[in-house]
């Protein structure tokens, strides 16, 4: 392009919902399509661009235990190409007409999305129906990514520092449900899955009635919804059920501890505690929890731990943000001399405060002012505010929590901080993880 020109268009971008925030609520629009596609519209004319995007309703929880990676590997093999599209031509479409696309997988959902400019409204249009309804799903689309995923799985997991940490967590954290595996999967299962095999799980999930197309920007709504009539009215409903896991882990009631050992020089030490599901009461505490534990250098990891007492290099906490209770990781990578037993000490410490002090009138107006800064940034770019859409939509049945869940952090008190510390974050209810370099695994 144009490729310059877009860019300097997507610098813009981050003003695309300043006047729908300054105004107040975000204005969208919904409906279901007879094949039980739900649409979401989002118009605002602040620049010329628009996102399209397609959120389908399966992750890694949605697959045979014996043939995990799967949804992963979709999000590849949609890319291949369409009948009417063809291989290696998906992404050189978007990019010749001047923008961007990407998707990512997680234990929940699968997201595609592509920006253009929003002369090219139907051109993503007609690239999401073809691959909703037209894949190219055959044996040199198959071989082709299943090296492409291996060799993902070699950069991002066997070989970068730590990066066995999620599959190590939740493999030993969970026993029954499917949030054991991640999305990366075993290779050996793609390896052995057959053509069929992959056909019968587009068909079953890759669906109009799985699936959320969502689309913000610079669009007119009544000619986008005749687009989406004309390229996804005709698309059958899925006729096969869709799986959804039913299992329940079971309440832990023991410490679980582990030691792995990995390419690594430094040991690290992983704290992971069973969390309530994403919009539960209690999921909003853990999330501010979480944020006064590690967001920012004057949070009580980084300032304690990491700049007082030294121990570690890196100390964070995140509460992830599943669709079924998930897990809060407290994740820390020792200084050189410090042991694990040491660095876990001083974490313990960080969490035991909680559990018996009030946090200050500041640390918790921090907290909330945090919130909001995080909630407010996601929804001043029109590629968030999609995706927010999709989420809240597709996980929590309601899109205007896009201009209410704020309101659940605000609704949560100090006292609130202090009960799911003393809730969640015992020893009864986590996994300890000892990270060791591979030199000191005994033989």
């Amino acid at each position: 392009m144009k490729l310059h020109a877009f860019s300097a268009l997507l610098l813009g971008v981050s003003l695309l919902s300043a006047k729908s925030q300054a105004e107040g609520k975000i204005k969208f629009s919904e409906y279901d399509m007879p094949n039980g596609l739900h649409v979401i519209l989002h118009e605002d004319h602040a620049t010329p661009v628009v996102t399209v995007s397609v959120m389908y309703h399966v992750g890694s929880k949605n697959e045979d235990p014996q043939r995990t990676g799967f949804a992963h590997f979709f999000e590849h093999l949609l890319f291949e190409g369409s009948d009417n599209i063809k291989r290696g031509e998906y992404m050189k479409l978007v990019q010749a007409n001047g923008g961007q696309l990407n998707a990512n997988t997680t234990q929940d959902r699968t997201y595609y999305y592509e920006v253009l400019p929003s002369n090219q409204l139907e051109l993503a249009l007609w690239m999401e129906s073809e691959r909703m309804l037209h894949a190219k799903i055959d044996t040199i689309g198959v071989e082709t990514q299943r090296k492409v995923v291996k060799e993902e799985k070699k950069q991002r997991y066997d070989n970068t520092p730590y990066g066995q940490l999620l599959n190590v967590v939740y493999e030993n954290a969970f026993t029954k449900h499917p949030y054991r595996w991640t999305p990366i999967g075993k290779e050996q299962y793609i390896d052995q899955a057959t053509l069929g095999e992959f056909m019968d799980f587009y068909k079953t999930f890759y669906v109009p009635n799985n699936a959320a197309l969502v689309i913000g920007g610079d669009i007119n709504v009544e000619q986008t919804k005749q687009l989406i009539s004309k390229y996804f009215g005709d698309i059958p409903k899925g006729t096969k059920a869709i799986p959804r896991p039913t299992d329940v882990e079971p309440v832990q009631t023991a410490e679980k501890r582990v030691e792995f050992y990995d390419k690594i020089q430094l040991p690290a030490v992983i704290l992971a505690y069973h969390t309530p599901k994403m919009g539960t009461d209690d999921f909003y505490a853990v999330q501010l929890l979480t944020q006064l534990l590690s967001q920012g250098n004057s949070s009580r990891f980084h300032k304690e731990i990491v700049d007082k007492q030294q121990k570690a290099l890196e100390s964070a906490a995140f509460a992830i943000p599943n669709e079924d209770p998930s897990v809060a990781m407290m994740f820390s990578i020792a200084a050189v001399g410090v042991k694990p037993e040491e660095l876990e000490k001083a974490m313990d410490d960080e969490i035991g405060k909680v559990k018996t002090t009030l946090i200050s009138d500041e640390e918790y107006q921090k907290l909330i002012n945090q919130a909001e800064t995080d909630f407010v940034s996601q929804n001043q770019r029109v590629m968030g505010v999609v995706q927010n859409l999709a989420t809240y939509y597709t996980f929590l049945g309601n899109a205007n929590l896009i201009n209410t869940e704020l309101e659940r952090y605000t609704k949560i008190t100090k006292e609130d901080i202090k009960r799911v510390a003393n809730k969640y974050f015992t020893k009864e209810n986590r996994l300890v993880v000892y990270y060791l370099p591979k030199e000191q695994e005994k033989k």
